[in-house]
């Protein structure tokens, strides 16, 4: 295969990947917690036989993950929790320990704070949080700490990753922290309210349309290269 067409590929298989990127940011603008991605381009150079000068090619296996907070939305649900300020939950999954920033949890048949998936809700010392039904409303103070009728039941755990590039996304909203947490230091929580996706309508419609129209450009010259070793294959017979 041509040098030119192994190039153009490779790009194309980039904007391919930004693509599906940029659509799973679009399904999630009402996924409570989530975080907008992006695609990292960088280039792939390998070398070829002789004296032939190397070759350049796009590579798209990295993604970034954009922590902006999104807006919060009021639900009035006195299990829905929402942090401002940088900070993360922390739920009990079967891969270990993860943060998540959906802040969207219930009451367990067996009295324990979970998340929608049934993944346990855990506090400050990375222990299950347990509501007692019979114990009237809960509230819930800035610094995370749980309470009904004035007594405290637990204290919300809010961490951080141990280093900034350490947060792996697993699923959804679920990031793992293979490097350890520490506690948040100014992480506030906001009882009744959930936080929204921070993905952006307009930005990701009009990448959209940017990364289409790469794509398209992209084709039509791997078609006009398609034609022209034709012609020359025709020549040649």
């Amino acid at each position: 295969m041509d040098n030119t067409i192994y190039a153009a590929l490779s790009r194309q298989s980039g904007l391919m990947r930004e693509m599906q990127v940029v659509a799973n940011n679009m399904a999630n603008i009402t996924t409570t917690g989530f975080r907008r991605e992006g695609v990292v381009f960088s280039e792939y150079v390998d070398s070829l036989d002789g004296n032939e000068p190397s070759l350049s090619m796009a590579y798209a296996s990295g993604r970034t993950i954009n922590f902006e907070e999104g807006s919060l939305a009021s639900t009035g649900s006195p299990l829905d929790f929402a942090i401002q300020g940088k900070g993360f939950f922390m739920v009990e999954t079967p891969d270990g320990n993860q943060l998540t920033r959906a802040g969207s949890f219930m009451r367990s048949s067996e009295g324990e704070l979970v998340t929608p998936e049934g993944f346990r809700v855990l506090d400050n010392g990375g222990s299950p949080i347990f509501l007692p039904a019979d114990q009237g409303p809960i509230a819930i103070a800035e610094d995370g700490t749980l309470s009904a009728r004035g007594q405290p039941l637990a204290q919300l755990g809010l961490y951080d990753p141990q280093t900034s590039t350490s947060l792996s996304l697993q699923a959804g909203t679920r990031f793992a922290v293979p490097e350890g947490t520490v506690p948040a230091e100014n992480a506030r929580v906001m009882q009744g309210f959930v936080e929204q996706s921070n993905v952006d309508p307009v930005s990701e419609i009009a990448r959209m349309v940017e990364v289409q129209r790469a794509y398209e450009l992209g084709q039509n010259f791997l078609d006009r290269e398609d034609e022209r070793i034709r012609n020359v294959i025709s020549t040649l017979k």
